[in-house]
């Protein structure tokens, strides 16, 4: 608005006879527009590049597990072979074992494995851990096409809240599909379809969708950390909250199910009521022993188990503390025993008429 006010000022003199104005401004250069060249693919930061190479590297390991189950139809007597869901996993090694969750292969008719170049191979059960959610398959592949995940190099957890987490999987059967993420916790526990907790889990953000199951969750190394399992959601959708079984349990529980096809589990020569159906009538805490095998490490120690009198049954020894842990249920003994291994001692804590005493127990294989 000034600059205009004072142009028109110079106009009226000049028309009144008076000397033309002297143009004091210069004369403004023309506006050059140079052209844009796009971003050179060096320019990405660091992480994405890194994120790049991680992917190129486990993206080869990473699968795509199809069951199918038996439909029947009673109308028309007739009985076919339908794709009844879909998961992920992962190569574990050359000879062709594939690792991934027991709930994508629960209740399956027949297996399918899906390598990276959209192969598609026949595969079978070699073996399952329910309480881990953990199921190993076999595929017969040449070993020159199979490229198994990279585990860490050191077994001892060195995970931190905070570090990068990388998934890869086939959400909605969209297959190698990448999310990026941070650990966002440690030590997580969830109710697994085994029917007893898992514990020491994974936290991500990484995005976990359905289809994500059995899939690798890498570091920034491209490293193995764990198996995406499940995620926490009221409704179903992703809301930020996945879990992941731990590496340290894959290396422990794998190498056993493909030697013997089950994973090993310690006890005390013990027989236990996993329902508890005698605890909740009787209104306790702590896993009841209902019987005791000859020669068993509990034998030794002098565990009692229950009896049938004429009056009726008669408690024995209720064990209520595992090397200082409360026991409250079976979930609290399998979870107590479950870091052992056989020929290992531990401190129990058992309750019998309404006095509590320690012994001293070794551990055993389960049959």
């Amino acid at each position: 608005m000034v600059a205009f006010a004072c142009r028109r000022a110079n106009e009226s003199r000049a028309a009144a006879g008076g000397a033309a104005p002297i143009d004091t401004q210069p004369a403004q250069a023309p506006v050059v527009t140079l052209p844009v060249a796009p971003p050179s693919p060096r320019a990405r930061i660091e992480d994405e590049r890194n994120t790049i190479d991680v992917f190129r590297e486990a993206a080869p390991a990473s699968v795509f597990v199809t069951q199918k189950q038996i439909m029947v139809d009673r109308w028309a007597g007739t009985a076919v072979e339908v794709a009844a869901g879909s998961g992920s996993g992962f190569v574990w090694d050359k000879q062709g074992f594939v690792v991934t969750n027991f709930h994508v292969v629960q209740g399956a008719r027949s297996l399918t494995v899906t390598l990276q170049d959209q192969s598609v191979h026949e595969a079978t059960v070699r073996g399952v851990e329910p309480r881990k959610d953990i199921a190993v398959l076999k595929i017969d592949v040449p070993s020159e096409k199979l490229v198994p995940i990279r585990l860490p190099l050191d077994k001892k957890s060195t995970l931190e809240v905070g570090q990068k987490a990388i998934a890869i999987g086939n959400p909605f059967g969209l297959d190698h599909t990448l999310t990026v993420g941070v650990v966002s916790a440690l030590g997580r526990s969830m109710e697994g379809v085994g029917g007893v907790t898992i514990r020491d889990m994974v936290q991500t953000d990484a995005a976990i969708n359905p289809g994500n199951s059995g899939g690798p969750l890498l570091d920034s190394s491209g490293a193995l950390i764990g198996m995406n399992t499940a995620i926490y959601s009221k409704t179903g959708a992703y809301v930020g909250v996945g879990f992941a079984v731990p590496v340290s349990t894959i290396q422990r529980v794998v190498p056993q199910i493909i030697k013997t096809g089950r994973a090993e589990q310690v006890g005390l020569g013990i027989r236990i009521d996993g329902q508890r159906q005698l605890e909740r009538r009787a209104g306790l805490r702590g896993v009841i022993v209902l019987d005791v095998q000859s020669g068993s490490p509990a034998e030794a120690a002098g565990l009692q188990g229950v009896q049938q009198t004429l009056r009726g049954i008669v408690l024995g020894d209720i064990i209520v503390g595992v090397d200082g842990t409360t026991i409250d249920d079976y979930d609290d003994l399998y979870n107590a025993l479950d870091p052992h291994r056989a020929g290992d001692r531990v401190k129990l804590k058992v309750r019998r008429d309404n006095q509590v005493r320690e012994v001293e127990a070794a551990l055993v294989l389960v049959q």
